[in-house]
Parts: structure tokens; sequence; C-alpha cells
């Protein structure tokens, strides 16, 4: 079958070649001409046959919002835009109603896979109606890994339950890493261990920890043993947040991924005010010491040294 996809990025290129590779057509547009099929949105409309499906594949938030727009002033009714994005699943509603309103379909798609899709193929979660889903279910089974479709792809439910998922499972990331790299910390400060990269590497067989997350650490430590000029400073790119939030929300106790969201926030600050004010308070109840910025560097560079 023909698909537009919008956003040829590190996912959306990747995805483009695994689509053709199963026999489909795909049509890209991307703001950079030198990966872009077609050098429009219009361009890309009018190479599609109706009924069209357009696959939008671009940052969330103002960046979708607008290409859903411009989608909506050209597309026709009975097409369908499938939008593959990290949007945040309250926004597909909104874009599902909008489009709607002039008979054209609409799914959410969460994509797990990474750059490591293209070869292995994709896990895809959607939300929409099942007529719709249906439609695309020839590019989902393209783009999905080999093997059983339930093992691969799954129709969450209704519009927004794809993101949904997504959002979920990458909250359930941000906990596993968190927990490998405390692991890997733990280790590397104990003398008596020698081989930390081994350790990790010795779990990939047979052990209950073993994962695809595991496998990449491995990967990393074998590239740079100790992570040396590797900053830890850790960005987020908001699934984790919004997971937290809609557990608040739905009063589920979520301490592992809630502590790993903020281990990420601990990791960008220079400085923390939180702990200034521990040890002030220290300081007043205690007569503790309370240190200048510039004597706690120099403890820190000790403590890097091993000296403390």
């Amino acid at each position: 079958m023909q698909l537009g996809l919008i956003g040829l990025g590190k996912m959306g290129g990747n995805m483009r070649e695994r689509i053709r590779r199963a026999g489909h057509e795909v049509i890209g547009y991307d703001t950079n001409p030198e990966v872009a099929d077609v050098e429009s949105v219009q361009g890309l409309v009018d190479a599609l046959e109706a009924p069209r499906v357009v696959w939008v594949m671009v940052p969330a938030g103002e960046v979708t919002q607008s290409v859903i727009d411009d989608l909506g002033e050209r597309l026709s009714p009975g097409d369908l835009v499938i939008d593959g994005g990290n949007s945040r699943f309250s926004d597909d509603q909104p874009h599902a109603e909008e489009l709607g309103s002039r008979g054209i379909g609409f799914v959410d798609c969460g994509v797990s896979g990474g750059i490591w899709g293209l070869e292995n193929g994709y896990g895809l979660m959607c939300g929409g109606s099942s007529e719709d889903v249906a439609k695309a279910m020839p590019i989902f089974d393209a783009l999905r890994p080999e093997g059983p479709r339930e093992e691969g792809f799954v129709h969450a439910g209704e519009v927004g339950a794809g993101h949904y998922a997504k959002m979920v499972h990458n909250g359930i990331e941000y906990g596993l890493m968190q927990a490998y790299a405390e692991g890997y910390e733990l280790l590397e400060k104990k003398d008596i261990v020698t081989d930390v990269p081994g350790a990790f590497k010795a779990w990939s067989r047979g052990t209950v920890v073993r994962s695809w997350l595991l496998d990449l650490l491995v990967a990393a430590l074998e590239e740079n043993p100790t992570l040396e000029d590797v900053s830890d400073y850790t960005a987020d790119s908001g699934e984790g947040r919004w997971t937290v939030q809609e557990a608040v929300e739905h009063a589920v106790p979520m301490p592992v991924i809630s502590a790993a969201l903020f281990a990420r926030f601990a990791s960008r600050q220079q400085a923390s005010s939180a702990m200034q004010a521990v040890a002030a308070l220290r300081g007043q109840f205690g007569g503790h010491q309370v240190m200048t910025v510039a004597e706690g560097e120099e403890l820190r560079d000790e403590a890097a040294k091993g000296t403390t």
C-alpha cells in the first residue's frame, strides 16, 4: 500500500526504509530537502492516491499541532492521519475531533524501538477505531518485529490509548534504567570487584535481570568501561513526568518510577538548594560545620580521587 510519512529524522527515516523493505510505497516529506522525496506537504498529498494514509513523525506539541492543522486543510474525507510521535495522550482526542469534523480519520500510535528499530522492528501501541486501525494494518505489520502480531503490536483501545500505553512504557523504562545504573555505581565503588563490565555481561543469559536494556548497558561499558568523560546530566522527554502525573491523578503508588524521574532532575543541578537547606539546618541544631561552596567542591574532588 501507499503511505505518506512526514518527519524523516532518526526514527522516521529508518521507519521509511523498513516499510519500503516490506514492499510498500512510502512518500516522505521533511523540512530537510536532502532526505525528502517531495518538496512540500502538498506534493506529498498530491502523490498519494485516495483514500490516503499519512503518518506524522515529528516532535510533540506545537510542531505536531501545526502539522495536524495543515493536513486538515489539505486532506479529503476518508483519508487517515496517524500520529506516531511522542504526543501527550490528552492531545489525541482534540486532534481526532479536529480531523473528524472534516471526515478524516485519526489513529495515535506509540512507537518504541529507537535507532535499532530498522533491523529489529518497532513495538507499536495504537488507539482509535477498529476501522481506522485496520486501514493501516499492512503498515503496522511492516514496522513491528517478526513473529506473532500480539508480541509487537496492540490496538490498546480508543483514541489516546496508544500514546497512554507508550507513556507508561517509558515510565517503566525510567525505573529499569535507574535500577541498572544504581547497581553499576555500587559495583564500581566496591574495591573487591575488579571487572564491573564483566559482571553486567554475565547477567546477559540465564538471569532474571536480563533484558535488552541490560544488553545496551553492556555494549556501552565495552566501549567505555569506566564511562570516562560521560556527563551525568540526564534529560527527560516528558513521558516520565506524564506517567507520574497520571499516578497522582489516579492515586496509583509509583515510588520507583517517581524516584527515577527525580534522579534525572537531580542530575541537572550544579548545586542543590534542598541540600543547602539541610546543611544549614545541621549547623543550626547540631553545631555541625557548614561548608562554603568552595570547601564542598574540594571535598568532591578528593572523593573522586579516592582520598576521602
